[in-house]
C-alpha cells in the first residue's frame, strides 16, 4: 500500500527568484547530504537548498551571455559541484566559492549532453555523440578527441547505476520513430546497443530504469496510456549484433472510465511506481494529478489534484516528490508498505515491531467504526460495566444499566442525563479503557463533551476536559473541535495545556490562541487559575512586592557598562530593574504566552497569520521577547529557569518572525522607536561580549596548542598574560 502524506512549498519559481519558469527546472539533482537538493535552471543559475529547513544554502550563476546547459550535478567524493554551460565549458567549484568565472574551468572537445554523479563511482559525463568518458579521464586530457558512436540519434534519456563496483550508463536514442537503447560498461569499456520493438500508435514519451541481479529494468511510458517493461541482462557474449527487445505490458493507465496521460514518472519500489499527468474523463475537464499505481495488483493506490497546472518534470528523492505547481517548486513526502494481497484487503497484521504513530487521526474514524471497534476484547475493545443505579429528581434516568454495551451506545443512552452523572459515567468509562484502544476511547469521551456542548451550550464540562488533557496523551487531530470551543469560551487554562501537550496544533490556531492571550486584560487573567510553572522562578508573582533586585550580572553585561542603553521613558514605563527591564506583562499573561514560545509551528505556515496581528500587541509580544531575551542573556547557561520555559533559540525565533511580519509598521510606530533602540543596544552589546569571548577562545586554544608542543620534564611554574 501507498499514501501521499505531507506537502510543502520548497521555493518559488518567479523569474527573479533564480528559478526560471521557462518550461520547468532543467534538472533537480540530489546535493551532498541526503536532505539537500541542487536545482538548475533553464538559464544561468544553479541553487543548493536544504529541503527540511526549505531554505537555499548556495546559489551560483555564470555570467551574463552564458547559459547552463547541463544539470549542475554533486560529485560526492570530493563534495565539489560540477556544471557544464555553453555546451563544452566545464566548471568545478566548492561550497566557499562565490565567483564562479574564478573556478577551475576546462574546455571539452565535443558537446556535452549530461553528467551522471554516482556516490561510489564518481561523475561519468555522456557526450551528444553518445561517447562515455569518467571525469577524471576528461581532466587529465580536456581536449582529447570524443567518438561519434551515435549517428544521426538523438538522446531522449540517460541514467547512470552502480552494479557491484562497476559504473554502468544506459541511454535512449530516437532516429526517424525508431528507438535504441545503448548500454556502456565503464570499466570494460563495452558497448552494446538495442533496438525497441515497435508498437503501433505507442510512441515512447518517457524512460526510468533500475539494475538488480545483473539485470537492467528499463519501463516505457508510452503514448498509448500505458506502461511497459523492457528486461535486457548486461551479462553479453557478442557486441556486434543489434538485438531487437520485446516490451511487455506492466501497466495500464486506466480507472473507472477515466485515463491518465502521464508525462513523467518514477520508481518507488519493485511494487509502486508514480506517474505525473493529466486524468481525463469523458464528460469532464482535464485534471493534473500526483498517483502512485500498484503494478502487481493494476491498482492505482492514491492521488492528488494540482489545480495550479505542472511543467511535467517529476523527481523522487529520499521518499519525497519534487514537481512544479504553479509557480513554485512542491514537495511531497510518501510511504509505500508492503505489496500483497492481505494489505490491499486491509488484513495485514502488524509486524514484531509495527511503525506506528503515538497519536492518531480521530478524523479518520467514522462513527460506526468508532462503535465497532470496541466491541471485542479480543480486538482490544473498550467494555463499559456499570451496576449503578442512578437516583435523582423524578425527571432523571432511573436504573441505566449499560453492562457489555460499545461506547457509542453508551455516550447515546447518556446524552440527556444530569452534568454530574454525565461526567462520572465518563470518568468510569475512562478507567475501564485498555492501553490498546487507550487513546481512541478517550478521543470518543472528547468528542462526546464537544458534541454535548454544541447541542447546550450551558454544558462546557471545562473541568472534565481540562482534566482529560493535562492526564491522556491526546493529539489535535485526535479531537480538533476541542481547541476551538476552548477559543470560543475564552478558556485560556485549557488552551495553555493544549498548546503544551499537543505536538500537531495548525498555525492558524496558535496565532488564534496568541491573538487571544495578547488582547485579554490583566485584570481579567488575575481572576483565571493558570499554571506559571513557566514564569514562577523568573517573574515577581508577588505585585505588591516592588523591590528592586540586586542579582549580580554573570555574562560581563550591565546597563550601566554603556551611557544611553536604557532610556529613560522606556525605563519609567517598565519598571527598570538594575538587573533589566521588568516583565511587561503579568505574570498569568507571560505563562501563556510561553506555552505558545514552546508550541510546535513551521514558519512557512505561521507567517501569514503573524502579519494581522495588531500593531499594539505586536509590539507587546515583542517586548516581552525582548524581555525574555535579556532573561537569557543574563546567565551563562542561557537557559530560563522553570518548568516548559522557552529556549533562547525559541525566543529568538519568534523575533525573527515577528519582525518579519511586522517590520514596516513597527518602525513607523513612535511608541516602539524607543523599545527598538534599546534593543539594538542591548544586542550590540551583546555582540561585542561574544566577539571578546571568541577572542579568548582563540588565545586559550592557541596556548593549548603550544602546551602540547612543550612537554616540560622538570617542575615549573608559567604565567600567562592575555593582552
Amino acid at each position: 500500500m501507498a499514501a501521499l502524506c505531507e506537502s510543502f512549498t520548497l521555493c518559488g519559481l518567479s523569474p527573479t527568484s533564480g528559478v526560471g519558469l521557462g518550461g520547468g527546472l532543467l534538472a533537480l539533482e540530489p546535493g551532498p547530504d541526503p536532505d539537500h537538493v541542487l536545482l538548475t535552471d533553464r538559464g544561468r543559475t544553479a541553487t543548493l537548498f536544504k529541503v527540511s529547513d526549505q531554505k537555499p544554502l548556495g546559489c551560483w550563476s555564470v555570467k551574463h551571455g552564458q547559459v547552463l546547459t547541463c544539470p549542475v550535478v554533486c560529485n560526492f567524493e570530493t563534495h565539489e559541484y560540477i556544471a557544464v554551460h555553453d555546451d563544452k565549458v566545464l566548471r568545478i567549484w566548492k561550497n566557499e566559492d562565490i565567483n564562479l568565472d574564478k573556478v577551475f574551468k576546462a574546455t571539452l572537445s565535443a558537446d556535452v549532453h549530461r553528467i551522471h554523479s554516482l556516490p561510489n563511482g564518481g561523475p561519468v559525463v555522456l557526450f551528444r555523440g553518445g561517447d562515455v568518458r569518467t571525469l577524471d579521464a576528461l581532466l587529465e586530457a580536456p581536449q582529447q578527441e570524443i567518438e561519434n558512436v551515435i549517428s544521426d540519434e538523438v538522446i531522449k534519456w540517460s541514467e547512470a547505476f552502480m552494479e557491484g563496483k562497476q559504473p554502468v550508463l544506459v541511454f535512449t536514442t530516437e532516429k526517424d520513430g525508431d528507438f535504441f537503447v545503448y548500454v556502456q560498461k565503464l570499466k570494460t569499456n563495452s558497448l552494446h546497443k538495442y533496438k525497441l520493438e515497435q508498437q503501433e500508435l505507442s510512441k515512447p514519451m518517457s524512460f526510468t530504469a533500475y539494475i538488480k541481479n545483473q539485470i537492467i529494468t528499463l519501463l516505457c511510458l508510452c503514448s498509448n496510456d500505458c506502461v511497459y517493461k523492457v528486461l535486457i541482462p548486461l551479462q553479453q557474449n557478442t557486441e556486434d549484433t543489434e538485438q531487437i527487445l520485446p516490451k511487455s505490458l506492466l501497466l495500464n493507465l486506466s480507472v473507472s472510465g477515466s485515463v491518465l496521460k502521464g508525462t513523467s514518472f518514477v520508481v518507488l519500489d519493485k511494487d509502486h511506481i508514480a506517474i505525473l499527468g493529466s486524468l481525463t474523463a469523458s464528460d469532464e475537464e482535464p485534471k493534473e494529478c500526483l498517483t502512485i499505481w500498484n503494478t502487481k495488483f493494476q491498482t492505482l493506490q492514491t492521488s492528488k489534484e494540482l489545480p495550479l497546472g505542472t511543467s511535467g518534470q517529476l523527481w523522487c528523492y529520499e521518499e519525497r516528490f519534487f514537481f512544479t505547481h504553479g509557480k513554485v517548486l512542491t514537495v511531497i513526502m510518501y510511504k509505500c508498505e508492503t505489496s500483497s494481497l492481505a494489505a490491499a484487503v486491509g488484513k495485514l497484521k502488524a509486524g514484531k515491531s509495527p511503525d506506528v504513530s503515538a497519536f492518531v487521526n480521530w478524523n479518520a474514524l467514522g462513527r460506526e467504526e468508532l462503535a465497532d471497534s470496541f466491541q471485542s476484547q479480543q480486538s482490544g475493545a473498550l467494555k463499559y460495566e456499570s451496576k449503578m443505579t442512578l437516583r435523582s429528581n423524578k425527571n432523571a434516568v432511573a436504573n441505566v444499566q449499560t453492562d457489555n454495551l460499545p461506547v457509542g451506545k453508551v455516550l447515546r443512552n447518556l446524552k440527556d442525563v444530569p452534568t454530574r452523572i454525565f461526567e462520572d459515567e465518563l470518568r468510569q468509562l475512562m478507567s475501564k479503557a485498555q492501553a490498546l484502544d487507550l487513546q481512541a476511547s478517550i478521543g470518543s469521551v472528547v468528542t462526546a463533551l464537544i458534541n454535548r456542548y454544541k447541542t447546550n451550550p450551558k454544558h462546557y464540562h471545562r473541568n472534565l476536559l481540562l482534566e482529560i488533557v493535562q492526564t491522556y496523551d491526546l493529539s489535535y487531530s485526535l479531537c480538533p473541535d476541542l481547541m476551538a470551543v476552548a477559543l470560543e469560551n475564552k478558556d485560556v487554562r485549557l488552551l495553555q495545556t493544549c498548546l503544551l501537550r499537543f505536538p500537531d496544533i495548525p498555525e492558524e490556531v496558535t496565532y488564534s490562541c496568541l491573538e487571544i492571550f495578547l488582547s485579554i486584560s490583566e485584570d481579567y487573567l488575575q481572576r483565571i487559575d493558570v499554571n506559571l510553572e513557566s514564569v514562577i522562578c523568573y517573574i515577581d508573582i508577588d505585585s505588591d512586592n516592588k523591590e528592586v533586585k540586586t542579582e549580580i550580572v554573570e555574562n560581563g553585561f550591565s546597563p550601566e557598562q554603556e551611557e544611553g542603553t536604557w532610556d529613560n521613558p522606556l525605563a519609567e514605563e517598565a519598571h527598570l530593574t538594575s538587573d533589566g527591564e521588568m516583565c511587561p506583562v503579568g505574570p498569568q499573561k507571560a505563562a501563556l504566552l510561553n506555552a505558545i514560545l514552546c508550541s510546535a509551528y513551521s514558519e512557512v505556515f505561521l507567517l501569514p497569520h503573524l502579519k494581522n496581528l495588531p500593531a499594539k500587541e505586536a509590539v507587546l509580544f515583542l517586548r516581552y521577547l525582548f524581555y525574555l531575551y535579556v532573561k537569557c542573556s543574563e546567565k551563562i547557561n542561557t537557559t530560563l529557569p522553570g518548568m516548559s520555559s522557552p529556549t533562547i533559540n525559541q525566543i529568538m525565533d519568534w523575533m525573527c518572525l515577528l519582525l518579519d511580519a511586522h517590520f514596516t509598521v513597527i518602525v513607523m510606530l513612535p511608541e516602539a522607536k524607543l523599545f527598538l533602540s534599546s534593543m539594538h543596544k542591548f544586542v550590540r552589546a551583546q555582540i561585542r561580549f561574544y566577539s571578546e569571548l571568541n577572542k579568548i577562545e582563540g588565545s586559550l586554544q592557541e596556548l593549548q596548542r603550544l602546551h602540547q608542543q612543550k612537554d616540560p620534564q622538570t617542575y615549573s611554574i608559567e604565567v600567562l598574560e592575555i593582552i
